[in-house]
């Protein structure tokens, strides 16, 4: 870690840092709720003890000698008293407005009342004494002979034990919310390290490796998504593992394969610099540049063969004409310098013969088997492109015999040669075929048809819809 910077988050703490922001998120939005539904609550019941304590009261009204007259009753004040915190109002007026009991606060006035309402109880909102209150008005209406006219008795009382009860509400209702979301947190952690867990036997594995250990991470019992992740990483790995195993072949092989051409280079040029004779110094000198050539093509065939095997790995696979990589062969010309004279024969039909793959690996193996045949076999040679059912073929045929059965099934490994195999030849030339058929799916094919011997690279056949040039 770069000093300086923070140290990153872990798994389970970023789960339970989600985890706590939606038990908040969700601990508010019930908090809000419960005080708004225990508002409701409140109200309806403190507006049913102020109803009851205002009819009560109504009731006690009764007419003597054409007056009425109030005998408050206990049960009223018993009713506002469930709200001892709290301070009241109560007041009874007769026809008119006139104050026959109660406090006269001239400052609480309940809405007018709207033409073709009811005689119903009303309920408003007012302030007593300069807090905030909840009134109820009564309206008892007599018809006498000594009295006509409605007797309005209005109770209220402050807001603060309906606050009290809407705030006990929410605490009631969060305290249990609290302690579920402490065990929701507990339950987070615990299944957060569970899952991270497997992370940490990866990290420890993959730490404790030796650097050049690519054998596949196992898989088995772990999460599907961390099996897919180690999925993508064993192909990873493998594909690094092949890169690194194409190098180590390189290396291996330039060290094994160029040391006698560089030390016969070398006898041959300190021979040819103590000949006095002339005739000598000149045989010296042919056996020395076909040394050089000879190298010159290992080296060829060594940088060609590396190549191949990276781009195996990485190049797109994309739709190509097996018949115009036979034709670039023959057009390239390269033929004439390896055996000049030579007769080579270009065998292609209408038809596309399409395969997915590499242009430049696939071009690479059509030379090689190319310069195969040029050098062991024997003229005419041809070089052609079929299909051949579900595959797609890539040949080229030489009138020679070929090699051996025995012969010929080593033939495709490193540094094999036949028995006709000339001083210059590496034994790569298959080898590289060999790769490049085992890249792309396919196979290479020896074969004894009547008149000659042929090496074929098999593809699999591109799919219809790939047949586009």
């Amino acid at each position: 870690m770069a000093e300086g910077l923070p140290l990153p988050t872990s798994l389970a703490a970023r789960v339970l840092k989600a985890v706590l922001l939606i038990l908040l998120a969700g601990g508010l939005l019930v908090a809000g709720a419960t005080l708004y539904n225990g508002r409701l609550a409140a109200r309806q019941s403190y507006d049913r003890i102020l109803l009851g304590a205002a009819q009560d009261i109504a009731a006690s009204v009764r007419i003597q000698s054409g007056r009425p007259v109030v005998d408050l009753p206990v049960s009223a004040f018993e009713l506002l008293a469930q709200a001892p915190d709290d301070r009241i109002h109560y007041a009874v007026r007769g026809p008119g407005g006139a104050l026959i009991t109660g406090l006269d606060e001239t400052d609480i006035a309940p809405p007018a009342r709207r033409t073709g309402s009811t005689s119903g109880p009303e309920f408003f909102d007012a302030r007593l004494n300069g807090e905030p209150a909840r009134f109820v008005r009564v309206t008892r209406r007599f018809a006498e002979r000594d009295f006509s006219g409605g007797i309005a008795v209005t109770v209220g009382q402050t807001l603060r034990a309906r606050r009290a009860m809407a705030v006990g509400l929410m605490f009631d209702t969060l305290v249990p919310v609290l302690v579920a979301g402490i065990a929701l947190l507990a339950l987070s952690w615990v299944v957060a390290r569970s899952a991270v867990r497997p992370l940490e036997a990866l990290s420890a594995d993959l730490a404790g490796r030796d650097p050049y250990d690519l054998t596949p991470v196992p898989t088995e019992g772990l999460p599907r998504e961390l099996t897919v992740m180690l999925e993508a990483m064993n192909r990873f790995m493998g594909r690094l593992d092949r890169q690194m195993e194409g190098m180590r072949h390189l290396i291996s092989d330039a060290a094994h394969q160029l040391r006698t051409p560089v030390a016969a280079i070398r006898v041959q040029a300190e021979a040819m610099q103590d000949q006095p004779d002339a005739v000598l110094r000149d045989r010296a000198l042919s056996r020395l540049l076909a040394r050089t050539r000879s190298l010159g093509a290992l080296l060829d065939q060594l940088l060609s063969r590396a190549l191949v095997t990276h781009r195996t790995e990485s190049a797109p696979r994309a739709p190509l004409d097996l018949r115009e990589v036979a034709l670039e062969v023959v057009e390239r010309g390269d033929h004439e310098l390896i055996a000049p004279g030579a007769e080579l024969r270009l065998e292609i039909g209408e038809e596309p013969v399409m395969v997915r793959a590499d242009a430049f690996s696939v071009g690479e193996a059509a030379k090689n088997l190319l310069v195969n045949a040029l050098k062991h076999g024997r003229a005419p040679i041809a070089i052609g492109a079929e299909l051949r059912g579900a595959e797609a073929a890539l040949w080229v045929m030489d009138a020679g015999p070929g090699p051996e059965p025995d012969i010929a099934a080593r033939l495709g490994q490193r540094f094999e040669r036949s028995a006709t195999s000339r001083e210059d030849s590496a034994g790569l030339g298959l080898a590289i075929v060999a790769a490049v058929a085992a890249a792309f799916g396919g196979r290479v094919a020896l074969e004894y048809p009547e008149g000659g011997f042929r090496i074929a690279l098999l593809l699999p056949a591109a799919p219809q819809e790939d047949e586009t040039p």
